[in-house]
């Protein structure tokens, strides 16, 4: 939708206030409700509010569910209690699952109260467990029977309107407790007499309630059906995580992982207020600039150098700009290794040597094509001589530095993708100054 998006917006820019509400109308007949928040979260705030008071109540709610969390709380902020309680009478547990991450305790409890008692059950359910859990993200919206059930009662249940992405039965006791699923298909092909239980699919796994929410739904996205069951540690059902809800946990976490490694929020707003995004940078602004610093500290310790061979500060850039690009070449693909599990024990060093060996040999060639350049560009075979040695120190460093970083920070419980980065900037800025400066102190002066 990215060029629609852009026409969209410039269009809204240029529509006068009188036809603003018709302009509005016509968007939200047109669009689902995620294009609907991407476009919303497009606008300056006081036009994003603006159009979001034209929406009728009764769709505001489903885009809201698919907005960022810092713009939707911005909406939510600039509502009244009245419109606020409008849009809570549509809500249900799941639904305030999502919203209660950006929204006041007051107005969460005020949503909660709301619900009826059903759904205010399911709903503490779901907060016994942290966001990080696959228990948080349950859809209760399923079908059920009891396990002596039979087939003609399936079928009763299957003619009546089903929610989406309805291809298991699940047998539930009194007790609340699982004990087995049953695909549709099977039951369309049984006999109406036959009981529900000898129908049951015992290779289709259970998730638990405890288990990453990641990784759960990982594991919902290669099952060969649309829906997992989610049991606690006494398996009692919780609900089942669809592959809707997975496919939005795996974007949120790869967005989440894009965003950090630049030290920021995926919630982030695009026009949030300026202090706020201010504050939010300012942190890693900081921890960089200490880098710098440390960086400039170890250029310090050859000023004499730099002084008597002005090369050497020419040519600076292109050993830390080639050191840092091969760096974090192996980071991205060791962090994205991490994230599915593909990097363990057994295969650390067998992928560590098989880094090492890339960087040795991009080393060597990059190094060859630098050192000639600066041969003619200097008239000096011994510039050339130093700035290959020290390309190829560096690109191999920033291969180690690419592999060992990650690793260690996922050891120490740490997101790579959060502060990797730094740290390989770091590595790769200071191994190539020191090579290329102490080569420099000691076969030019």
């Amino acid at each position: 939708m990215s060029q629609d998006l852009q026409d969209l917006i410039e269009d809204y820019a240029e529509t006068d206030s009188e036809n603003l509400a018709d302009k509005v109308e016509a968007i939200v007949s047109v669009y689902d409700p995620e294009e609907i928040a991407l476009f919303l979260e497009s606008l300056p705030l006081e036009q994003r509010l603006e159009c979001w008071n034209n929406i009728e109540t009764g769709q505001q709610l489903e885009i809201l569910l698919v907005m960022r969390g810092d713009p939707r709380e911005a909406i939510i902020d600039s509502m009244s209690l009245e419109s606020l309680d409008g849009i809570f009478r549509d809500i249900n547990a799941e639904k305030l699952v999502e919203l209660s991450e950006s929204m006041p305790g007051r107005l969460v409890e005020r949503a909660f109260n709301a619900m009826d008692q059903q759904q205010q059950k399911y709903f503490e359910g779901a907060q016994q467990y942290d966001n990080k859990s696959a228990g948080h993200w349950v859809d209760h919206n399923v079908l059920l029977l009891p396990p002596n059930a039979k087939v003609r009662d399936a079928l009763r249940i299957l003619r009546r309107e089903t929610p989406d992405f309805s291809d298991l039965i699940y047998l539930v006791s009194r007790s609340g407790h699982l004990t087995g699923v049953v695909e549709v298909k099977e039951v369309i092909r049984a006999l109406e007499h036959i009981s529900i239980a000898d129908l049951v699919d015992k290779e289709i796994e259970s998730l638990n309630g405890e288990e990453d929410a990641y990784k759960a739904a990982q594991r919902v996205q290669v099952a060969r059906v649309s829906a997992l069951p989610v049991v606690s540690e006494n398996n009692q059902f919780l609900g089942r995580i669809n592959i809707y809800t997975a496919c939005e946990i795996v974007n949120q976490d790869y967005e989440s992982k894009l965003m950090a490694s630049a030290g920021l929020d995926e919630n982030e707003d695009l026009f949030a207020p300026v202090i706020k995004s201010a504050k939010s940078r300012m942190i890693w602004l900081g921890i960089n600039l200490i880098t710098a610093f440390l960086a400039s500290w170890f250029i310090g310790l050859f000023e004499a150098t730099l002084q008597e061979v002005v090369a050497l500060a020419v040519l600076m850039p292109v050993v830390a700009s080639m050191g840092g690009i091969a760096g974090s070449q192996t980071l991205t693909l060791i962090i994205r290794g991490l994230a599915l599990g593909q990097v363990s024990k057994s295969n650390f060093y067998p992928l560590l040597k098989k880094e090492l060996s890339v960087g040795a040999l991009n080393g060597v060639v990059w190094a060859i094509v630098i050192g000639i350049t600066a041969y003619f560009w200097f008239d000096s075979y011994m510039i050339g001589a130093v700035i290959a040695c020290a390309i190829l120190i560096n690109i191999s460093a920033a291969a180690l530095s690419g592999v060992f970083v990650p690793a260690a920070l996922d050891k120490l419980k740490l997101d790579p993708a959060l502060s990797g980065s730094v740290i390989l900037t770091t590595v790769t800025d200071i191994v190539g100054f020191v090579a290329f400066l102490g080569l420099g102190s000691l076969l030019l002066m």
